[in-house]
């Protein structure tokens, strides 16, 4: 049986990881963006393949706006769902 907590742990794993491939993703010609929605919406290994087939920028990776905003994003999801995981366990306990 699939509890709460499971669930929970595989949100935040999923976020944490795609949060992770987009900053691959930024030394790429595909950028932050692309590669973090593309780990989030489909999966992270498919996240890796994108960045593992795209070129290389020539400059300095460029994290641009939407990179913060996003990993910003991704970051506040983890700790939003934390907080209702843990809220949900303390009602439950009482």
């Amino acid at each position: 049986m699939v509890t709460f907590g499971l669930v929970i742990f595989g949100l935040l794993t999923d976020t944490l990881l795609s949060v992770i491939v987009g900053l691959f993703g930024a030394r790429r010609q595909v950028g932050f963006f692309l590669t973090f929605l593309i780990s989030l919406l489909l999966t992270p290994i498919a996240g890796i393949i994108v960045v593992l087939l795209s070129d290389r920028r020539k400059g300095p990776a460029d994290y641009g706006c939407m990179g913060r905003l996003m990993s910003t994003f991704g970051l506040g999801s983890l700790l939003l769902i934390l907080l209702i995981a843990i809220f949900i366990a303390a009602f439950i306990a009482f």
